[in-house]
């Protein structure tokens, strides 16, 4: 355990560098969903581009699981903070260049090429980042409060929403062509700024204590954690694969699918879904430490499981709230959508997940878990607009496809071990 001093550095940095992950991410989405179709793909048809510029948002997330095995290797071998400074560098410097990048007007086909692979080394990058990240907040916490703390920095991704949000609908005001030429780019040469802060914050956080004391003074390295851990723990493996798939899925298609739907579908401004996604995010900012805490007394394994269902039981109401094309019903589906599905799971699955894993192959575990799982989450805006295609633009089909995640995630999350659980067993045998 770490000193109150310590730990507040530790979630500091830990938070600052999931703003960085998060913010990247997800400015990468909702300009994938309303510009780099026309900045891009200009030559097609806009459906068809709409399709190439989310195929470039999936690649992020295909490369993603890259990351995490090269990181999550590293990290369990030499530490989490090394390897967390490494990867706080590829994901900004690749933010930053994208924003510098010409137009396929003014290169043509060398545009999405450099795009798609500035994108590839954003998803390695966040890859390594989300495992270690994580663990260096799990690592330094008391063990009665570990959901609480966990949920301090994990509440930076709705931290990362809001802004890139909150930024890109300020530069979406300016005049059409003046956003389309260079209004865009500005939000994405901002993140060089989140940058520096995150590298000198990271570089001034004491290396983990349980991996120097589980693994470094005991001097029990993984000589390699990915075959260890698959040939060990497979089981785990799966288990939280399956588990993840409701948040990761849920998540964007609340907010990228969402987004373009309204768009290019319902025809609606897009202002309407961009609010609803920055009050939730706003609202994601303390959630996420509140259901950590609650996770502290009840255990993770059950806060999870209520939002899985939740996701199940919205599905179909999220897309027939949507539709009514009232814009104070759109925003509050989306809010409570937000709130209750991928925020809730997200607030406490870094310490279900990590409770999985030993130590000297948790960084790897944690990462594979949820960087494999990103694949079809990434390709799930994809996925979900060719189901707009069978039932002519109804979203029904997104519907059954989110109400399957749900159940997936539902059963996995059942059949998790939960250490809240085990410590209450363990007293009461104690009392007894």
């Amino acid at each position: 355990m770490t000193d109150n001093r310590s730990l507040k550095k530790v979630v500091m940095g830990s938070f600052i560098g999931g703003l960085i992950e998060w913010y990247d991410f997800f400015l990468y989405g909702t300009a994938a969903a309303l510009v780099f179709n026309k900045i891009f793909f200009d030559n097609t048809d806009p459906l068809v581009g709409t399709l190439l510029s989310l195929t470039t948002f999936a690649i992020g997330f295909i490369s993603r699981p890259l990351g995490g095995i090269i990181f999550g290797h590293f990290g369990d071998k030499i530490g989490r903070k090394k390897v967390l400074i490494l990867t706080i560098y590829i994901m900004g410097l690749s933010t930053f260049l994208i924003g510098l990048l010409p137009s396929a007007q003014s290169i043509g086909i060398w545009a999405p090429i450099l795009l798609c692979t500035l994108r590839v080394l954003q998803g390695i990058g966040i890859g390594g980042e989300y495992g270690g990240a994580a663990l260096m907040t799990i690592e330094h916490s008391p063990e009665s409060k570990k959901g609480f703390w966990a949920g301090l920095p994990q509440s930076s991704s709705s931290a990362g929403i809001l802004l890139s949000t909150g930024i890109f609908t300020l530069v979406s005001k300016l005049p059409d062509a003046q956003f389309l030429s260079w209004g865009w780019r500005i939000p994405f040469l901002i993140s060089i700024l989140l940058l520096f802060i995150g590298v000198f914050i990271r570089t001034n956080v004491e290396e983990s204590p349980d991996f120097k004391k589980n693994v470094l003074d005991k001097n029990d390295e993984a000589k390699m954690p990915v075959v260890e851990l698959l040939r060990t723990d497979l089981k785990s493996v799966l288990i939280t694969l399956g588990a993840r798939f409701g948040e990761g899925i849920s998540s964007n298609i609340f907010n990228v699918f969402t987004i373009a739907y309204i768009s290019t579908q319902l025809k609606f401004n897009t202002t309407v879904s961009t609010t609803g996604i920055m009050i939730a995010s706003a609202i994601g900012i303390f959630a996420c430490p509140i259901f950590g805490a609650i996770s502290d007394k009840v255990g993770r394994r059950i806060i999870y499981m209520i939002s899985a269902f939740f996701v199940m039981a919205f599905s179909f109401p999220f897309f027939a709230l949507i539709n009514t094309k009232v814009p104070g019903i759109i925003a509050l589906a989306i809010i409570v959508a937000y709130t209750f599905g991928p925020t809730m799971m997200f607030s406490v699955q870094s310490v279900l997940f990590a409770e999985q894993f030993e130590t000297k192959v948790r960084y790897t575990g944690l990462s594979i878990a949820y960087q494999f799982s990103s694949i079809l989450g990434g390709l799930t805006p994809l996925i979900a607009t060719s189901l707009l295609v069978p039932l002519d633009g109804k979203p029904w089909l997104v519907s059954l496809y989110l109400l399957i995640v749900g159940l997936i995630s539902f059963v996995s999350a059942l059949f998790t071990k939960d250490s809240v659980k085990r410590k209450s067993r363990k007293n009461e045998r104690i009392t007894a």
